[in-house]
């Protein structure tokens, strides 16, 4: 009877051991993926950050994450990372019912032996070249004494009006967005993604004239309404114009960190004449991804 209980036992114990085995053999092998990013913004609670490296030509998921503070570590098979050939940083809902990356993708880059040099230019577009110009005008009404109080980005130097952007086409997922600050607070002109073509507001605007909408280009006329405690029409001398690169969807009513053209209007600025924008506060983003 002793003997049969011990062989009893012992075979529990194999029993157990074996199985112990079987799952140490089954676990994934897991290794991290380290993430040191600047210039990002917070996105605030309806968007999250999502990382991604792309193994043999598909996207696998790093982790979200919603803090802009890094560096950042994450825990990933360790057999995909080894085979990852890029890292994509995307922005998504944060309840996202899509397990793919968005169109809003906002860095890029491909490994390089255990590191990734990733950055916006790659994956949204290259602000290195963008340049602009601008006039002072108020073309959606018909009063002569506010055009101090419009801004357009066209350029009219040379007689007929063009375009006065000089700026790259925008992947899938980002648009362009004029602004005005007013005493630190930015009031938008409008979105659009072509240069050469009225922005998405242009007949819905609260601020525009009534008697028509403006030219086919991007900018805004403040004549009507209110807006950052500024009664319009207003003087738009010695406010800040910028350009905006935005997400769409948008995270924000906020100008988002990626601005590559910004101007502050002089005060000794003429109506219709053009006016040249300088280099914005942010023209692209970095980092280093590590593995």
């Amino acid at each position: 009877m002793i003997k049969k209980m011990f062989l009893a036992i012992l075979a529990i114990s194999v029993f157990a051991s074996s199985c112990s085995n079987d799952d140490d053999n089954n676990a994934p092998n897991l290794a991290s993926i380290n993430l040191d990013l600047a210039g990002l913004e917070a996105l605030g609670d309806d968007y999250v950050y999502e990382g991604w490296i792309i193994v043999d030509g598909s996207p696998v998921s790093t982790g979200t994450f919603t803090s802009v503070t890094f560096p950042q570590s994450f825990t990933v098979d360790a057999t995909q990372l080894a085979a990852a050939t890029k890292f994509v940083l995307s922005i998504e809902p944060t309840n996202d019912p899509d397990p793919a990356p968005a169109d809003t993708k906002i860095l890029a880059g491909d490994f390089s032996g255990n590191s990734a040099n990733v950055n916006s230019s790659a994956i949204v577009a290259d602000f290195s070249a963008a340049s602009g110009k601008y006039i002072l005008a108020t073309p959606t009404d018909d009063d002569m004494d506010n055009e101090e109080s419009g801004v357009w980005f066209i350029d009219n130097s040379g007689g007929d009006p063009v375009a006065g952007l000089d700026l790259p086409e925008l992947s899938a997922g980002w648009k362009y967005e004029g602004w005005v600050v007013f005493d630190g607070t930015p009031v938008t002109t409008g979105t659009f993604t072509d240069v050469n073509m009225a922005d998405d507001n242009a007949s819905t605007s609260p601020y525009k004239g009534a008697e028509r909408d403006g030219p086919g280009y991007p900018g805004e006329d403040y004549v009507m309404g209110t807006a950052a405690g500024v009664d319009f029409p207003t003087d738009l001398k010695e406010r800040t114009i910028v350009i905006s690169v935005e997400p769409s969807p948008d995270n924000s009513p906020a100008p988002f960190t990626l601005k590559p053209l910004a101007h502050m209007v002089p005060d000794n600025a003429e109506n219709h004449m053009a006016i040249s924008m300088g280099t914005g506060p942010v023209v692209g983003l970095s980092g280093t991804v590590t593995r």
